[in-house]
Parts: structure tokens; sequence; C-alpha cells
């Protein structure tokens, strides 16, 4: 509720009560009072940005999509910034190109009526480039089923996009349960390098074959079973 709040502009909107009583026309039910003060509502006046260097506040001012006299809303702030599933906000902007140590802290500087100004306090930090790319839960596959599909490569600058781009490669090969292909991302700040650990879960892409037929007084049934991403050779190498 209070969030509801937030996205039209109560920032200081507050539950003052809230009680729970059985309902008197109906025993099986029950009644919800809630008690708010939702305070005044704001807008967002001026945004700068300090501590950026590899963008201009331009074009961030650009990329965050929030003009001087929209209503607060502090979910389409965070939103815009740090996690949009388009991959249009801020922090995608950075990562995509190896900036994984990229933070930004927005700070209400002034608060005046109904205006609130804010400044946006970015710490690119340094690029980071891929060290080991590992693969775990593989116990059929053979690991180059699975190299061929990725695009990060040791040595490349870390990109979120090509995390992505590697889970829905691996996703369409069939071979592994899609809701559980874990990225693990381990940064090194020191080194300035992150490993990346893809995490899987194998389905079963067996096929079970039964055929039959009639040859004379016989009836003759043959059976085979077909493994999919079975590999001989990481059998035979064990």
């Amino acid at each position: 509720l209070l969030e509801k709040y937030n996205e039209i502009g109560y920032r200081d909107a507050v539950i003052v009560a809230d009680s729970v009583v059985r309902s008197k026309d109906d025993s099986t039910r029950v009644d919800v009072y809630i008690t708010v003060d939702e305070g005044n509502k704001y807008f967002f006046r001026d945004i700068t940005w300090v501590g950026n260097t590899k963008y201009s506040s331009e074009d961030l001012s650009k990329r965050l999509r929030i003009q001087k006299g929209d209503p607060y809303n502090k979910g389409l702030l965070e939103k815009n910034l740090n996690y949009d599933p388009t991959g249009t906000d801020i922090y995608s902007l950075y990562t995509d190109d190896g900036y994984l140590f990229f933070r930004v802290m927005p700070t209400e500087i002034k608060v005046e009526n109904d205006s609130i100004d804010i400044e946006m306090r970015v710490y690119e930090g340094k690029q980071a480039r891929i060290g080991k790319v590992n693969i775990s839960g593989n116990t059929i596959t053979n690991d180059y089923v699975i190299r061929r599909e990725l695009r990060t490569y040791p040595g490349d600058l870390f990109s979120r996009d090509a995390v992505y781009r590697s889970l829905r490669e691996i996703q369409q090969l069939g071979y592994f349960d899609p809701e559980k292909i874990v990225p693990d991302i381990r940064p090194n700040p020191e080194s300035g390098t992150v490993d990346i650990d893809y995490q899987l879960v194998e389905k079963s892409s067996s096929q079970f074959d039964l055929s039959g037929g009639i040859s004379g007084r016989y009836v003759i049934f043959q059976a085979g079973i077909s493994l999919n991403n079975f590999s001989a050779q990481k059998f035979f190498n064990k």
C-alpha cells in the first residue's frame, strides 16, 4: 500500500493504525480497517550527477527518463537506476561496458515545499575483465557442448548482456532445467577480474523407443534408448 503511495508522489505516507475484526454480517469473514496519513505530494525538481566521467550528465539524465516536475516515484527511480527488465537502466549501461563495480547513490539534498532536489553520487570503479569461466552440474553433457554456446570468454570485458545471452543459448539446448540455470558471478575488486560459474541442473532428455512386428509364428519386439545429450567420450574418459 505504501509503495503504491510512493509511486504517485506521497513519499511520506504512513499507516498510523490498522485492525482486523470479525464481520458482523458473516462469521466466516473479517473486516480490515486501515488508517493512512498520506502526507504531502512531492515532485522531482533538480537532478544532478557527480562522480561520472564515462558518460555525461546529459546522457545519464536521458537514460534515467525522469523529468523535472514529474511526481516523486521511488520505485521508478530505483528501476531506471538499477534494474529494468528491458536492460535500459543505468546500471546495465555501465556493466555492459565492464564497469561491474559501478554504484550510484541517489541522495536528497534539498526538500522545499513540494519539490525534491536529488544528487546522483556515482562511483564508476574500473572495468572488470573475465577471469575463469566454469561449468558445473553437467553430469551427462560434455563441457564443450555448453562452452560453444557461451558469450563470455576469459580476458573479455565483463558484460551483463553477454551473460544473459549465454543463459538464453544454454536454455535453447534443451538439456537443462531453464529455471535452475544460475550464473554465479564472483567479482574480485583487488585484481579487477570476475569469475563466472554457470551452475546447471540437467533434465532427462532420453527417449525410449518401442517397436514390434510379426514374423511367422513369432512376435518380435525391439526396444532402444536414445540419450540425446550423451557423450561417449566423457563416459570412457572417466
